[in-house]
């Protein structure tokens, strides 16, 4: 299968949900749906949930998200889904964004890869390094 690196910039919308039963001393908790718009070699929306945890030490907090993404992929029309999980410790980032394992649909069946984000001067861009059979 052909390997494709594809970059391009997103834009995103977060709209915070209560969840009051998560509170713990020490810890902030957030749940928020997310909207995301791609541009560039993928062209879609996506619709997906987060939830995160911040603690009492500068720095460290953690968060887990799926976003599902329809539009098209290098011309190529479908859906597939996105798996995130983030975690900063006292300050240095891990972050691991994978398409999840046969999810994608339509033109995008037996997609699979990996997404890397970068923020930069308040824009958010996209690296992603996939397949498609």
């Amino acid at each position: 299968m052909p390997q494709h690196h594809l970059t391009g910039t997103f834009s995103v919308s977060m709209q915070p949900q209560p969840w009051p039963e998560a509170e713990a001393p020490g810890l902030t908790v957030g749940r928020l749906l997310l909207s995301k718009q791609y541009q560039g070699e993928l062209q879609a929306t996506a619709q997906g949930q987060m939830l995160s945890a911040m603690t009492g030490v500068p720095g460290s907090a953690g968060y887990v998200a799926i976003e599902v993404v329809t539009g098209t992929l290098l011309g190529r029309a479908g859906s597939f889904a996105l798996q995130h999980r983030g975690v900063m410790d006292r300050g240095r980032p891990t972050l691991s964004v994978t398409v999840v394992p046969d999810s994608g649909n339509g033109e995008l069946a037996g997609l699979a890869g990996t997404l890397g984000i970068r923020i930069e001067g308040g824009q958010h861009f996209y690296d992603f390094d996939c397949t498609l059979p």
